[in-house]
């Protein structure tokens, strides 16, 4: 057993802290996902892990309420003595200057981890997200057809943080006063020395943070060479990026002899009788799959968004939703509760609109709202969990995974199988009794194909 991990980080939503667990199993690491920061003591517990996680919530996050949550989070991880510290963010780098800021998390990272230069890692090409000269392009998983971040047809058009500008320089650069510089793509061509002097020319001009690039797998075992050295140097480095890191780093490990256990075998799961699946989010993907998924003969139960943000009318719409759910698990069925199809769906609009009534600005209705939406279909799943067992729960949307999980408070998860690219299987680890069996998959909008909630439902053995 190794005296510390060697890796630690904490993901900005739930969904992006599954997709970092599941690049460091399946390259062989055990690793464990706590939803709070877990002390000595509770590695100890566990025992064992080359790596852990914090899912956390912070991309729904005003800049004001990351302040008072994150110091203590980033506090807690420095005292682990790790080598690198990962502030996990979604390979679209969904964020703005007031909700999810990744400039203001850096400027929070700054006085505890140092003021050397904070590495940022666009380029994740295992998902189809792709950084050039600072410019990120994503794959949209409607068309197949790869995007630059500010025309993608799903993060262009993002209800809550949408992207107008593909510079990552600029683009986080609006949320800080803190420099960024970049390490191109094209410093990729030269030797392993040429790299590392380019770096240090980079470094020796003390920017803030600098973007590293990736177009190719062979560029992020690159990158990871250099965040190692990195973090030898410091002792503990503190990184920002998308799971890009995670396969960064393993690839390096690998090469370099670093990483000698065994890859285990995550890529056969069985088939259930049904699962209870939960959508938030309003992505035109997501629309696809949920209609694939009631196209297979999972129950169609639309949520009036509305009514659950209503301070007089969710308590009965919660429990109308608890007892047809119920009804419909206990014959067998497979459930697709849904808060949206698509960003067209009127019921986003009328959530917004009743709670603009209410005096909230347009922003603190989209922010505010789906957070409340969010804890309170967390409470209807728990009323669902405790009244019947079920084997398997499906959680679509980033804010809307993080609330539903962190009302379900489980102690950890852990990969239980693959079941789509940055969004697996995950089993459990909970000593509440309702809990103690279950599976659970997050995902982001953007992650799966069509069938992934077909899929989950059917395994692949």
């Amino acid at each position: 057993m190794r005296e510390s991990p060697r890796l630690a980080f904490y993901g900005d939503d739930f969904t992006g802290s599954t997709d970092a667990l599941e690049v460091l199993a399946f390259a062989g690491l055990r690793c464990a996902l706590f939803l709070n920061a877990p002390t000595p003591e509770t590695i100890q517990e566990f025992t064992g892990f080359d790596a852990i996680g914090i899912a956390g919530d912070s991309r729904g996050m005003s800049p004001s309420e990351m302040d008072e949550t994150l110091p203590s989070i980033f506090k807690s991880l420095s005292d682990l003595k790790v080598p690198i510290v990962h502030y996990k963010v979604c390979s679209t780098f969904d964020s703005s200057p007031s909700i999810g800021s990744i400039g203001r998390v850096m400027e929070i990272a700054r006085p505890i981890f140092g003021a050397a230069f904070i590495p940022i890692v666009a380029g994740t090409p295992a998902l189809a997200r792709y950084c050039l000269f600072g410019n990120l392009f994503a794959r949209s998983g409607t068309d197949g057809v790869t995007y630059r971040i500010d025309k993608h047809p799903i993060m262009s058009v993002h209800p809550v943080t949408p992207i107008d500008e593909s510079d990552l320089t600029q683009f986080i650069g609006r949320q800080t006063s803190l420099t960024i510089d970049k390490f191109a793509v094209t410093n990729f061509a030269r030797n392993r020395a040429g790299m590392d002097e380019q770096l240090e020319t980079l470094r020796s001009a003390q920017p803030d943070a600098v973007l590293f690039d990736g177009l190719t797998d062979e560029h992020m075992t690159e990158v990871g060479r250099l965040l190692d050295a990195h973090a030898r140097r410091l002792g503990t480095a503190f990184v920002v990026g998308s799971s890009g890191v995670e396969y960064a780093l393993t690839q390096w490990w690998r090469e370099s002899s670093r990483n000698t256990l065994p890859t285990p075998k995550y890529e056969s799961f069985a088939g259930v009788d049904c699962v209870l699946a939960i959508s938030g989010s309003a992505s035109s993907l997501s629309a696809l799959q949920i209609d694939e998924a009631i196209a297979a003969g999972f129950v169609d139960m639309p949520i009036d968004a509305c009514a659950l943000v209503d301070e007089f009318r969710w308590e009965s719409t919660a429990a109308k939703l608890v007892s047809d759910a119920l009804e419909q698990l206990q014959q067998g069925r497979s459930l697709m509760l849904h808060t949206a199809r698509g960003s067209q769906d009127p019921r986003i609009e009328a959530m917004i609109s009743s709670l603009m009534s209410l005096g909230k600005s347009r922003e603190d209705a989209k922010h505010g709202g789906g957070r409340l939406l969010g804890m309170r279909l967390g409470l209807i799943v728990k009323a669902i969990l405790l009244a019947t067992p079920v084997r398997r729960l499906l959680l679509s949307g980033g804010d809307t995974s993080s609330q539903i999980t962190r009302v379900l408070a489980p102690e950890a998860l852990e990969i239980e199988a693959r079941l789509a690219p940055g969004a697996p299987l995950c089993r459990v680890i909970s000593k509440q009794a309702h809990l103690s069996t279950l599976q659970i998959a997050l995902k982001g909008g953007q992650m799966g194909d069509k069938s992934y909630f077909v899929k989950a439902l059917r395994g692949n053995t």
